[in-house]
């Protein structure tokens, strides 16, 4: 039996554990109710900036994981390309051996009054022994707690596909993923440093 063109891109989609998206004839789209533009959609105003802005250049460090490193390098080198492009900023790079120790970390960058933001970087695979979802929400909740305690922003890129094997082909898509995802965390980062200056303005 023959594979439909789009099975390769649905497969892609099902090893990210994301939805796969179903094609719709123009009639059920004309048929289907329109949802409000999230004011963040390409086109619309208040778009996230690209650019930091005035003001200081932000201090940024990057945490990133060792295990898998060729694979979240990809990741950590488009989030600097991501920043640089937004204009002059500090980048200082910390290298851990794992996920499981970057949300320590990034508490201790945040808590150094050093940084305006933390950025963590790291792949997180089931091995075939250890249940590595738990490991992922663990390292994805301390995130999470790290800038909620300290009030400076911790960015995500600790990755967890659905699955996941060495082999050429898995091995080229996620090269390729990871860089769109650093791409996304610099972008992220950009517009949440943005939004925070706006609302430090509006106390002042």
């Amino acid at each position: 039996m023959r594979a439909r063109p789009d099975s390769l891109f649905n497969l892609k989609k099902v090893l990210m554990n994301q939805p796969v998206s179903r094609s719709v004839s123009s009639q059920q789209q004309a048929a289907a109710p329109q949802s409000p533009q999230s004011p963040h959609a390409a086109g619309a105003s208040g778009s996230p900036p690209r650019t930091f802005g005035s003001g200081h250049p932000p201090r940024i460090a990057i945490v990133s994981a060792s295990w898998h490193a060729d694979l979240v390098g990809q990741c950590r080198d488009a989030a600097v390309k991501g920043l640089e492009a937004a204009g002059p900023c500090h980048i200082t790079h910390i290298h851990v051996p794992g996920a499981f120790e970057t949300p320590l970390h990034a508490l201790k960058l945040a808590r150094s009054g050093q940084f305006d933001a933390v950025l963590a970087c790291a792949l997180v695979v089931d091995g075939g022994i250890y249940r590595h979802d738990f490991v992922a929400q663990a390292v994805i909740d301390g995130l999470m707690r790290a800038q909620m305690d300290t009030g400076v922003p911790v960015f995500s890129a600790v990755l967890t596909p659905l699955a996941f094997h060495e082999h050429a082909v898995h091995h080229q898509f996620f090269h390729e993923h990871l860089v769109h995802k650093g791409t996304e965390l610099a972008a992220a980062c950009v517009a949440t440093l943005t939004s925070l200056r706006q609302i430090e303005a509006l106390s002042s």
